[in-house]
């Protein structure tokens, strides 16, 4: 005779019912010979089979036995139960029920029955009868892209060989009928059917097929309202920021339904009451309309309620500030118009780090566990008086500090920009100042930096602090090829942005370069039929380790070689040269405040012509010293990431003065000056001879020779740009740029290098003459300016960038600008709004080890000079270059 003690689970989350049922047993009594009651409950089938009892019985098991198709060994089924041999028990009761319950709460199996094989005396035999879960043989989807197939199995953990369950089938649909509905597909529909699979195998498995039925894109017609009247259906609309109707004109905000985004938007229309005073305001009933050309509309039934204003506003429990000083942050007076989303942002503004609110004042000022809380204590009359409690517990300081993450860069490196140290009072200000200066090291992920507040502790004051940031790639390989100066260009660069000098002679350290010490090294070589340019420079962020005083210098040596007109060649027995040298130091200034840096350099030029007669020079063989001293005052704020910045700004102005030789060389400038026209003038004269003309033109080179000798000049430029986060991700950056090149002494003249030229893409293709090429996009490369280049220009820019991916492998923003600027020779010309305007659309993709590599379209909207008709379209390709 077999008893039957619990039957089969239909459903894995049902155990407590099983429970309940098997502890019912006692009670039923069924009829002997073969009578059989059923019962049907809750999915469960609980027969018996020849049994008479109204009453549990006492039992010792003697052996278990395990049957049904399973992998599992006998006595691992049993260990897991809690059944074991020899244990006194009631049978029926609970000591099987909980067996079973284990079993059903492993998840491993699909159905579980436990009988009563034989009894002798008091004595019962018991063997356990199940089945395991099927695995999952193989998986098919429809309805979906090859490529998008991955995907959706690693999401869900469609894997061969996972266990299918029910509650694997149901979590796959709801997962996928959410994704896609978040994309707009509000009609998404998906089926799941699993087929066993019938072969040799003994396992239990499925074949799983996956049909997805995304339909079609649902999108918004209409949106309307009732019961507003103090709100237009138009504000209401437009305080929606997720949920839009269709408008063919909108690029940035698209019209598909997005059902998260919708139950969003309806607390949106609740605080833009709010912000007008209409704190009760709510929404009766919203309801979705399916329309016949397959789109839906939105109708929202609200309730305005009544206005509120503010009334008298207390504070209870501070200490450490006054109320007038709260009430000054507050900036909230008796009689405003209730706003209770002002309130709240007065009081901490959760979506700006830095805002200027009350608990922000408190915690920069060590009240970590300080609590600040706003209630309303009447609403009479529709004045609500409030009370802003507030807990400002002990001040809270930092215990330690520490930094996880950095596997090249040194400790020093990162401590020495960190604002928090142990046992300074706590300050969120330091905290949020940390995390920018940490990104814009650039040697680590900016958007990846975390501050994390560990073992708080209220009652000591204290609070360990640890910076997660994760490193990435600081050294970056340039490779750049362009048309310019008569030929191909061609470019390689490598920039090893966290090196360390130190460790240079350490075969160690050679991995593939020494690293970690934060120094920069630049190698660069440049070159083309027409010039050859090497360069070198160094800098070390923090010399002698002690204060924030960056030391760079640079070498570098330009070789340019004469075109031939004749073979379209270059002549190399006809060359100019430039070497320089350049030695820097920029400190971090405290006044006014932090973000200002002082900078001073010393260089020095020397140009070398051999035979290379242009029109720019009017000495072929000669030489020009340019000896000059840089001052630089900068401020730059943005915020975390250097590579996509979304708020702050960055102005610098700087002054580049060489020595003013003609007070103090004794030479009459003047008299050179008229020497020079009159032979300007036999040079120019037609009667003259053409020998008179030849001594002219010898003169003339020798009075510019002496007049360049040593150049003497002084040039001012200045810039500025903002960051603006208009809404998310979407940032508005202006620019404006102005510089001036002039003499000293008048009948010296301004000097033929050091010019600056406008126009292009902004790469200097080649440093001859000490240049400064100025990006103007929508024009040829320095096309806006005379062949000598222009002593003055200005420059206006207005770009809207928005931000396709920041992961550290690479950061990719698309962008859309315009521009406008202009070069002038002289003041006389200068006219800031007669400018060179253009407009167009760009990409930018940085990746750590190339650098900024983009492309730009842009499109002129006026002639090139000497032309009648705009330039129209142009296209730059940026490698190694940011703007």
């Amino acid at each position: 005779m077999k008893q039957l003690l619990n039957i089969k689970k239909e459903n894995d989350d049902l155990g407590k019912q099983v429970s309940n049922l098997v502890n019912i047993l006692p009670k039923i009594t069924y009829i002997k010979y073969g009578i059989a009651l059923l019962l049907f409950a809750c999915n469960f089938t609980i027969q018996a089979q020849d049994l008479e009892y109204s009453n549990g019985k006492k039992y010792t098991l003697g052996d278990i036995s395990v049957s049904g198709n399973t992998t599992f060994s006998e006595q691992t089924i049993i260990t897991y139960s809690g059944l074991r041999k020899g244990k006194e028990m009631t049978i029926p009761g609970e000591d099987i029920s909980n067996a079973i319950k284990k079993l059903w709460n492993s998840k491993l199996f699909s159905d579980i029955e436990v009988y009563i094989t034989k009894t002798e005396g008091n004595i019962a035999y018991l063997q356990i009868r199940l089945s395991d879960l099927p695995k999952l043989n193989e998986l098919k989807i429809n309805g979906v892209k090859k490529g998008k197939k991955e995907s959706i199995i690693r999401e869900n953990k469609l894997t061969k060989g996972v266990k299918v369950t029910e509650n694997l089938i149901t979590t796959t649909k709801n997962f996928l009928t959410k994704k896609y509905r978040k994309d707009g597909f509000f009609n998404t529909k998906i089926h799941i059917n699993t087929i066993d699979v019938k072969d040799s195998i003994q396992t239990a498995r499925v074949n799983m097929v996956l049909n997805i039925d995304k339909g079609e894109k649902v999108k918004i017609k209409n949106i309307t309202f009732s019961g507003n009247t103090i709100l237009s259906d138009k504000k209401l609309r437009k305080s929606m920021k997720s949920t839009k109707k269709i408008n063919r004109i909108r690029l940035l905000k698209r019209s598909k339904f997005i059902d998260s985004a919708y139950q969003a938007d309806l607390g949106h229309i609740i605080d833009a009451y709010k912000e007008n005073g209409y704190r009760d305001a709510r929404i009766l009933s919203d309801s979705i309309i399916t329309n016949n050309d397959k789109t839906i509309s939105l109708k929202i039934d609200v309730n305005e309620g009544e206005q509120y204003t503010f009334g008298d506003i207390t504070f209870i429990g501070n200490t450490v500030y006054t109320n007038d000083q709260l009430k000054r942050l507050l900036r909230i007076n008796k009689g405003d118009t209730y706003n209770g989303i002002l309130l709240q942002k007065r009081i901490a503004d959760d979506t700006k780090p830095d805002a200027f609110d009350i608990t922000n004042q408190y915690q920069n000022n060590g009240y970590l566990f300080s609590s600040i809380n706003p209630v309303e204590v009447s609403a009479d009359n529709n004045v609500i008086d409030l009370e802003i409690r507030i807990s400002e517990g002990k001040p809270a300081y930092f215990n330690s500090v520490t930094v996880v993450g950095n596997d090249k860069t040194n400790d020093h490196v990162i401590y020495r920009e960190i604002r928090t140290r142990p046992g300074q009072l706590y300050s969120k200000a330091n905290v949020v100042r940390t995390v920018r200066e940490l990104g814009q090291l650039g040697f680590f992920d900016a958007q990846e930096i975390t501050p994390n507040f560990n073992n708080p502790n209220p009652v000591e004051g204290t609070i360990d602090m640890e910076y997660s940031v994760k490193e990435t790639g600081s050294s970056q390989i340039e490779l750049q090829g362009g048309y310019g100066g008569g030929g191909f260009i061609g470019t390689l660069g490598l920039s090893f942005n966290n090196f360390s000098i130190k460790d240079i002679f350490k075969k160690e350290a050679y991995k593939p370069i020494p690293m970690g010490d934060g120094q920069k090294l630049a190698l660069r070589l440049q070159a083309s039929r027409f010039f050859q340019t090497y360069s070198f420079s160094f800098s070390e962020p923090w010399l002698g380790g002690k204060r924030p005083v960056q030391f760079s210098t640079s070498i570098s040596h330009t070789k340019q070689f004469l075109f031939n007109p004749q073979t379209r060649n270059a002549d190399k027995s006809r060359s100019f040269n430039i070497t320089g040298i350049t030695f820097g130091l920029a400190k971090r200034l405290s006044v006014p405040d932090d973000y200002f840096t002082l900078s001073q350099a010393i260089s020095y030029q020397r140009y070398d012509l051999n035979n290379y007669n242009t029109g720019l020079f009017t000495f072929g063989d000669g030489y020009s010293n340019n000896l000059s001293y840089t001052i630089g005052l900068s401020r730059n704020n943005t915020s975390v990431d250097p590579i996509f910045p979304t708020g702050g700004s960055s102005f610098a102005i700087t002054g580049k003065f060489s020595l003013p030789y003609s007070l103090f060389n004794g030479v009459d400038y003047d008299a050179l000056d008229a020497e020079r026209e009159a032979n300007d003038n036999i040079r120019t004269d037609i009667t003259s001879s053409p020998l008179d003309v030849a001594d002219a033109s010898t003169r003339i080179a020798e009075i510019d020779q002496e007049k360049f000798s040593w150049l003497e000049f002084y040039k001012v430029k200045f810039s500025g740009e903002w960051y603006t986060q208009l809404a998310k991700n979407l940032v508005l950056r202006p620019k404006v740029e102005f510089g001036f090149l002039g003499a000293y002494n008048n009948a010296r003249g301004i000097i033929p290098f050091e010019r600056f030229y406008l126009g292009g893409d902004g790469l200097g293709n080649f440093s001859l003459d000490g240049r400064e090429v100025i990006q103007l996009r929508g024009y040829p490369n320095q096309s806006l300016s005379d062949q000598d280049g222009g002593t003055i220009y200005n420059k206006f820019s207005l770009e809207l960038r928005y931000p396709i991916t920041l992961k550290a492998s690479a950061k990719i923003y698309a962008l859309g600008f315009l521009e406008g600027g202009a070069s002038y020779n002289s003041f006389r010309d200068f006219n800031p709004f007669s400018i060179n305007r253009s407009a167009g659309l760009g990409i930018r993709i940085f990746m750590p080890a190339f650098g900024l590599l983009g492309i730009d379209f842009g499109h002129g909207f006026d002639p090139l000079p000497g032309q009648t008709q705009k330039h129209g379209w142009e296209t730059h390709f940026i490698i190694g270059q940011q703007f």
